[in-house]
């Protein structure tokens, strides 16, 4: 539960400003008084202007320690009212004042409630002894009693509006700093939130583009590798053989620039990542760019090709492109790739699987590409599955949603 904060240094300074200024101009009402010739005749000046001053004293402390402060007023305020020093008129304000802080500023709400109930019953049993005597006093009967109950009734009226008041207003008051704090606290939950999302987005952002540049990147790059190993063993013998290989390797390395140009302008605009991105329709491009770097690839639709959603068709892509890949390091240039793409009735399924009969079969190992592949078909809710094949070679099959979630009922 929220908690009122401690009071800084300036409301400290406020609160003595406050006490100066109630006891400055209490000591001004006295004199005024006692001008005209109401109070104060019998006593001294300066005793109820001491009285004054001590009972605005406490309220320097009303914010740091409220219920003592208005106690120490409550004793003030009797015995200066016993000795008959005691203005009427600002030191009302000044006790009012403390009896509002202990509502306003009290951090224990019992303790809150049963002093204030105790002040009040105090001041009443007072005021109740104060009527009785003043009752039976000679001057009552000089001013007739019904004068006497009528400044009785005014007393009781104001006692009433000034401590129902201040404990309303005090109540009031506590309730709104805790509104207050409990708006900050959650401002800056929300702040914090902000930020950790914001970190995620930016974490998210980075993993997308090392996916990305690997995935187009690596492909390239493997086949320029075989093409220019190809060139360089029948560059002695089949000058027109390492041409064309030399071939490939240029236009493995256009398409690689290409591919990397479009990501940066995907990167850079506002728009959808997907839009430009790959999908389906470039699977037949690409087996054809994997056939004339030497490889043995072969793909098979099955089932009625229909239209899937763009990530759907991405991540398909990729998987294929780095499977391809794969199959070109690891299961070595005389392998056999089948290539399937299977539609199912609410998914998309992929599938690339090698012989792994090459000269340079082996493991497909676990690096980025094989994580990136983990990755995207995780975040679509899809699954993964590649290892060795039980008959060799390797196999990588994904399967992800073809459509858009639908909304649950």
């Amino acid at each position: 539960m929220p908690v009122r904060p401690a009071p800084d240094a300036r409301s400290l300074r406020a609160d003595a400003l406050l006490a100066g200024v109630l006891a400055l101009v209490g000591c001004l009402m006295v004199a005024l008084t006692a001008m005209t010739g109401m109070q104060f005749a019998d006593v001294p000046i300066w005793q109820p202007m001491l009285a004054a001053v001590v009972l605005a004293a406490p309220l320097m402390l009303r914010r740091v320690q409220p219920v003592a402060a208005s106690i120490a007023q409550v004793v003030i305020y009797i015995v200066a009212g016993e000795l008959g020093v005691i203005e009427i008129y600002v030191s009302q304000v000044a006790l009012f004042m403390g009896f509002y802080s202990i509502g306003a500023w009290d951090a224990n709400r019992t303790r809150a409630l049963w002093t204030r109930v105790s002040i009040v019953v105090v001041m009443a049993a007072w005021l109740a002894s104060s009527a009785v005597r003043g009752f039976f006093d000679p001057e009552t009967g000089e001013r007739g009693v019904s004068a006497f109950f009528a400044l009785l009734m005014i007393q009781i009226v104001i006692n009433i509006a000034y401590f129902g008041g201040a404990w309303i207003f005090g109540d009031r008051a506590w309730a709104s700093a805790l509104e207050q704090e409990r708006l900050a606290a959650a401002h800056a939950e929300i702040e914090a939130q902000q930020s950790q999302l914001a970190e995620q987005a930016v974490s998210l952002e980075r993993v997308r583009i090392a996916r990305e540049l690997h995935d187009v990147v690596a492909h390239h790059v493997s086949a320029m590798g075989v093409q220019a190993g190809a060139a360089r063993r029948v560059l002695t013998t089949d000058a027109d053989k390492a041409a064309d290989a030399l071939r490939h390797v240029e236009q493995s390395a256009r398409d690689a620039i290409g591919e990397l140009r479009s990501l940066v302008v995907t990167l850079r605009s506002d728009e959808d990542a997907t839009a430009s991105a790959p999908d389906l329709d470039a699977l037949p491009p690409l087996v054809a760019a994997a056939q004339a770097a030497g490889q043995r690839v072969t793909l098979t639709e099955i089932g009625t090709p229909r239209p899937v959603t763009p990530m759907a068709g991405l991540t398909a892509y990729r998987v294929v492109q780095e499977a391809l890949t794969n199959a070109r390091k690891h299961a070595g240039p005389m392998a056999q790739v089948d290539v399937r793409v299977r539609y199912l009735v609410d998914e998309l399924e992929v599938e690339v699987a090698d012989d792994g009969h090459g000269s340079g079969a082996g493991e497909h190992g676990a690096g980025a590409g094989l994580l990136g592949m983990r990755e995207r078909v995780s975040a679509l809710g899809g699954e993964l599955e590649l290892g060795p094949r039980s008959r060799g070679g390797w196999l990588v099959r994904a399967r992800v949603p073809s459509a858009a979630a639908r909304p649950s009922d």
